[in-house]
């Protein structure tokens, strides 16, 4: 992996997160089939925002990076709507359910920060028009100056 990858906050802090789920996860009782499969979810969204944090960085494009961004999104929101489903089916560690819920509070806020800097300049048009920067349209035409 990228070295640069490695040093962002946002990236330090999405590790810090998935080891929270791992320990979390090796609590949940094993005979519960829903329970495991919760379990399954929430370690799969945490690799998941760790792997689409370096897919965003590499790809270096807006649309790229913002359809990685909302992969990211979707899965750190699971994490939070997998405790609730832990606790619905009777696992409850609080201490683990706050910390997690603390960690991804931080991880919010370095998300924020780290959209905010993406290049808009930097762009090819999303087809689909889901993707691109503002002001531009799935009809327009990629940028003059961008050098891929």
């Amino acid at each position: 992996m990228d070295d640069k990858v490695e040093r962002l906050p946002i990236y330090k802090k999405a590790l810090e997160i998935e080891k929270v789920v791992r320990h979390l996860m090796e609590l949940v009782p094993d005979g519960n089939k829903i329970l495991q499969h919760e379990k399954e979810y929430m370690l799969g969204d945490a690799r998941t925002i760790c792997a689409k944090i370096a897919g965003a960085e590499g790809g270096d494009l807006y649309d790229i990076r913002m359809e990685n961004a909302a992969i990211i999104r979707k899965a750190a929101r699971e994490l939070i709507t997998g405790l609730r489903g832990l606790e619905m089916y009777g696992y409850n560690e609080p201490d683990y359910f706050d910390l997690l819920r603390r960690e991804m509070e931080e991880f919010r806020l370095l998300f924020i920060e780290w959209v905010a800097g993406f290049d808009k300049r930097k762009y090819i048009p999303d087809h689909w028009g889901l993707f691109d920067p503002p002001g531009v349209g799935p009809d327009d035409d990629m940028p003059d100056d961008l050098e891929l």
